[in-house]
This record gives structure tokens, C-alpha cells and sequence, in this order.
């Protein structure tokens, strides 16, 4: 019976990672975009409409827009091959409508497989018929099925979900500083730029509206930690990060700087209990004290380059630090030493071979 639960984990794992390994490349590419266009164009370059730094800024806010459909497709090819990829694409572009995020993603990317599975088992058609399967029959049952349990078992409860956090962060005005401050952090946090951090975001978006600055601050730090701190916890561990993971560390940085924390996704899918619960720890303390230090942030996006405008600037980065250390140490302890099996899918450079054959290597 263990024998059989660790085959299907190893299952699952193999798809999550084929799905990643796909997703890299894109959210490199999009989010150094944003990045680029951030650092030519200043904290308003999504003002400077016609400009350079905008379209590379919009290019890669175009770019992404694409990671859920992207990550969904990818899964649902690794477990049903090509039939899955147009069903996958079409669930995660509807995940992202229905504010499901990357786990959304990843869920539906699941379901598609294996529905397409399903169907090519039980569904039968005449041989003279046969030609139909794949361009018809397939695509369409797919799309259908899980785009209906989508909005019928997933849109519906994160919408609940999200307006119950709304309302109860409205309550708690008047609470202790800290613990909304601690609050708002672990949601910032805790599904890096899913509908968790969304609804953060448009409660910190709104108390900005109405002058309230606070909760913008804490939104940048709870957005910058989770690459800040990985990287300090691969600094002091480098023995507890794969190959891949240290190399989507290089981008994942850089990207943290400009407020993207997407970047952290692809090591975070590989031991999500751990980083999640290290991050939510060292963005919970850092929330706190900024709300407890008055820090507040005018604006609702630029990543580290718009902290000058903050209100005491200095204590938002103090607050950070405090932030990332305590994630990284954490992250150490907690995290297990890489074994041969977990660098058995990042073991390219003595194969020579190229990334196409990498991502087929994971399948």
C-alpha cells in the first residue's frame, strides 16, 4: 500500500514538474520584461504611454497574464499528451478569470489530463469516426466539463473566500497595529500573486484610495521576501537546492527587487510546505513592524526603486531585512538536503543536451 501512494506521488510530482519546467522560461522572459521597462521608465512607466520602457513594460505584463494557461496546458500535455495542451490552455486562461490563480492552474491542468484520459478510454466512436477523437470530441468534452466544474466547485468558494478576508481586514482597523500588519504580510505571502495576495492587494489598493498608506507598505514587503529570503536561505544552504532551482534563483532576485514574486514560484511548487510556512513567518514579523513603525507607501507599485517616497524609508528596509533573515534562516532548518533523486531531473550538463530534451527528460 506505501509502495502504491509513493508511485502515485512520484506521479504527480513527475507532471508538476514537467509543467515547470515549461513555466521557467516564461516567467523569466515576462518577468525581466517588467523589470527592464521599470528600471528605463521609473514607478509611473505604465503612465508613459507610446515609450519604450512601456511597451517592454506591457510586454511583460502580457507575458504574465500567461503563466496559469501556460502551467495548465503543460500538465495536462504531461499526463494526456497532446489532446490536453488546447482543453489546457482554455481551463487556465478560465482560472484566471475566476480569480483561481496558479494553484487553480495547477488543479485544472489535473483535471484536464486525465478527463482527456477518461475519455479516450470510455468514449467510443465507429473506426469510420475514429478521425474525430482528437479534434473534436476531446477538446470539446474537456473544455466542457472542467470549464463547468471550474465555475460550478472552484470560482464560486474563492470569491466567498476573498470577500470574507475583505470584510474581516475592514474590521480590524481599529485592532492591534501588529496583528493586522502580520495579516496583511502572510497574505501578501502566502500564494505568491495568487487570490490570496490579489485580494490583499485590492485592500491595500483601496485604503490608498481613502489615504490610508499602510497597508501599501506592507504589501511591497510581503511581495519582496519570499525572493529575498530564498536567496539567503540558498546562501547559507546551498546543499538544499537543485540545479534548477539555483538557476531560477538568478532570475527570481532581480525580480523580487522589482516586487514580482512570481519569480519563487518554480522552487516553491518543488517544496511548497516549507517555503510557504518560512516566507508567511519572516513577511507575518516584517507586516508587523511596519505597521507598528508607521511606515507607509504613496504609491501601490515599483518594487524597491519607489522606497525613497516611502515614509521612513529606512525603517521599511530595516523591516525587510528583519523580514528576509528570519526566512532564510528558517527556510535552512527546515529544509532537507538534496538527494540524487530529487537532481535526477536537473542533471543536464554532463548529457549535453538542450532545454527541448530537458523538458521531455522530465516527462
Amino acid at each position: 500500500m506505501s509502495a502504491k501512494k509513493k508511485n502515485v506521488g512520484s506521479t504527480i510530482k513527475k507532471h508538476l514538474l514537467t509543467g515547470i519546467s515549461y513555466m521557467i522560461p516564461l516567467i523569466v522572459a515576462a518577468g525581466l520584461c517588467i523589470a527592464l521597462g521599470q528600471i528605463l521608465g521609473g514607478p509611473n512607466v505604465g503612465k508613459e504611454t507610446g515609450s519604450i520602457p512601456y511597451m517592454i513594460n506591457q510586454i511583460g505584463g502580457w507575458g504574465m497574464s500567461l503563466i496559469v494557461p501556460l502551467i495548465c496546458a503543460a500538465i495536462a500535455y504531461s499526463i494526456s499528451d497532446r489532446p490536453g495542451i488546447a482543453p489546457g490552455l482554455i481551463i487556465g486562461f478560465v482560472c484566471t478569470q475566476i480569480n483561481a490563480g496558479f494553484i487553480g492552474g495547477m488543479v485544472g491542468g489535473f483535471l484536464v489530463g486525465y478527463v482527456v484520459l477518461g475519455i479516450k478510454k470510455y468514449v467510443k466512436l465507429p473506426r469510420s469516426m475514429q478521425g474525430l477523437m482528437p479534434i473534436l470530441v476531446i477538446p470539446v468534452l474537456t473544455t466542457l466539463i472542467c470549464g463547468l466544474s471550474m465555475f460550478l466547485f472552484i470560482g464560486q468558494p474563492i470569491v466567498w473566500l476573498q470577500n470574507g478576508l475583505t470584510h474581516m481586514l475592514e474590521s480590524m482597523q481599529g485592532g492591534s497595529k501588529f496583528a493586522m500588519g502580520a495579516i496583511l504580510g502572510t497574505m501578501a505571502t502566502f500564494d505568491f500573486g495568487g487570490p490570496v495576495n490579489k485580494t490583499m492587494s485590492l485592500f491595500a489598493d483601496g485604503m490608498l484610495v481613502n489615504g490610508i498608506y499602510g497597508p501599501e507598505a506592507v504589501k511591497f514587503v510581503g511581495s519582496i521576501i519570499p525572493p529575498f529570503g530564498i536567496t539567503i536561505s540558498y546562501l547559507l544552504t546551498k546543499n538544499k537546492y537543485t540545479k534548477s532551482e539555483k538557476e531560477a534563483l538568478k532570475a527570481a532576485f532581480p525580480m523580487g527587487i522589482c516586487m514580482i514574486t512570481e519569480g519563487v514560484i518554480p522552487i516553491a511548487a518543488r517544496d511548497l510546505v516549507r517555503v510557504v510556512c518560512s516566507c508567511v513567518i519572516g513577511s507575518a514579523i516584517a507586516g508587523g513592524l511596519i505597521m507598528v513603525w508607521g511606515v507607509e507607501a504613496p504609491v501601490p507599485h515599483g518594487g524597491l526603486f519607489v522606497v525613497p517616497l516611502f515614509t521612513h524609508p529606512w525603517l521599511f528596509c530595516l523591516a525587510l531585512f528583519i523580514g528576509s533573515v528570519i526566512c532564510g534562516v528558517t527556510l535552512s532548518l527546515m529544509k532537507k538536503a538534496v538527494t540524487e533523486v530529487d537532481e535526477e531531473f536537473d542533471d543536464t550538463e554532463d548529457t549535453n543536451v538542450s532545454y527541448d530534451d530537458i523538458v521531455f527528460t522530465v516527462e
